[in-house]
């Protein structure tokens, strides 16, 4: 019988060593700066792209790793350096993994690239599916695809909300309904190449936090792709709708495939937000002195910490089972992507919030970064499926119901 260990791999350990020097000699110098101007900070996507940190093959060596752990520990890293340039980095891979799960193989060849760019020019990519009408009800989309026989081309039509990278990417992944009839059952997903005439983003969206990350409303006005540009292509839609129209069980939609691939990296994005506040914050209470001593020399000081630090180990632990069982193919019969998101978006809130706590009034200057982190932290409660959408996930898997 095989021994059971927890230890990082020595693959692993060199990975999580080389991403954590790259958060901290390049991203975190830089973090400050790019928040303030709230823009896409494309000097250090480009550095990144020279040492082999943006890039399909850094993605294709993660997610090789029979363990599930590379692509989670690498987020938890990059993301402790700062959360919106690792989303400027790593904000790709989303649209990436669209096309990887739901591509052909020469459909991977043509767009993942592209996706990228290239170390002298790098490019960003988009995965576009939440709406203004329908955030967490994807099965209420109204962005609608129309395949034209005459042409073989898609022509879509519709408006998607918080798209990252939306407008500035090269190729835009899109997620719209070719049959409003069956509900999420009759979505596809599609690539829009650069360059494609009918795609807009007029207005960047201006937020709280992960500032350093393009977001931007998209709108599709009669966009024309080419019929390879739908992902798996037109015989296996067919044969999809045609299950789903017969009544058959079908094995998910677009959008939900790609959360599902998705949903504990975001988990481990938080928890690299989280433990950057509770590092902070403990360096602080060691150096702080009030009433003739470090204030961690007290209880409530120290227990809160105390907190902080079990809180983040208990949800990487929910991160790295759901990373191991989904590349290995077991179930979440219990909703266990959405388990690991949800705890660790929740613990990214709270020890960030507790951080900004105990550096009291310092806490709430940017002269310290725990007020970035707080403010960073509450998108983990909401995108890729809010706090609630992901108990709902969980609780529908443990009841065998249809909770509402």
């Amino acid at each position: 019988m095989a021994e059971f260990s927890l230890d990082l791999n020595e693959e692993q350990r060199d990975l999580r060593d080389w991403v954590h020097g790259f958060a901290a000699e390049v991203v975190r110098p830089a973090a400050a700066e790019w928040d303030e101007r709230e823009d896409t900070p494309w000097p250090v996507i480009q550095e990144a792209a020279k040492v082999g940190l943006y890039g399909f093959e850094f993605l294709a060596t993660c997610w090789a790793d029979p363990t599930g752990l590379s692509l989670p520990i690498a987020s938890e890293e990059l993301f402790w350096g700062d959360a919106g340039i690792g989303l400027s980095i790593f904000g790709t891979s989303l649209a990436v993994a669209a096309i990887y799960g739901a591509g052909t193989p020469d459909q991977m060849v043509e767009w993942v690239p592209q996706c990228f760019g290239d170390v002298d020019s790098p490019a960003v990519a988009a995965f576009c599916t939440s709406e203004p009408e329908a955030g967490s009800d994807v099965g209420a989309m109204r962005t609608r695809a129309v395949y034209d026989e005459a042409t073989d081309e898609w022509v879509l039509t519709g408006q998607k909300a918080y798209a990252t990278n939306g407008g500035i990417a090269g190729v835009h992944v899109v997620t719209a309904s070719v049959d409003p009839t069956l509900g999420s059952r009759g979505q596809a997903a599609f690539v829009v190449p650069p360059g494609t005439p009918g795609l807009a983003a007029t207005r960047k969206l201006r937020k709280l936090g992960l500032r350093a990350s393009h977001t931007a409303d998209v709108f599709l006005d009669g966009v024309r792709v080419p019929g390879r540009c739908l992902l798996g292509g037109k015989d296996a839609l067919d044969e999809r709708l045609a299950r789903a129209r017969s009544g058959q069980r079908a094995s998910g939609q677009a959008a939900m495939r790609t959360f599902e691939l998705s949903r504990p990296t975001v988990g481990a994005q938080a928890l690299g937000v989280a433990r950057a506040a509770y590092e902070y914050a403990l360096d602080y209470a060691k150096d702080r002195v009030q009433f003739g001593r470090p204030i961690i020399e007290n209880q409530a000081v120290a227990f809160a910490l105390a907190d902080m630090r079990m809180e983040i180990d208990a949800a990487r632990l929910l991160v790295w089972r759901a990373s191991w069982m989904g590349r290995n193919n077991r179930p979440f019969t219990a909703g266990e992507g959405s388990m690991s998101k949800l705890k660790a978006g929740e613990v990214a809130v709270s020890v960030t919030e507790k951080a900004v706590q105990l550096l009291g009034g310092a806490g709430f200057l940017r002269d310290h970064p725990v007020e970035r982190w707080y403010r960073d932290a509450k998108i983990y409660t909401i995108f890729e499926g809010t706090s609630e959408i992901q108990r709902l996930v969980i609780s529908r898997a443990i009841s065998g119901m249809q909770i509402r």
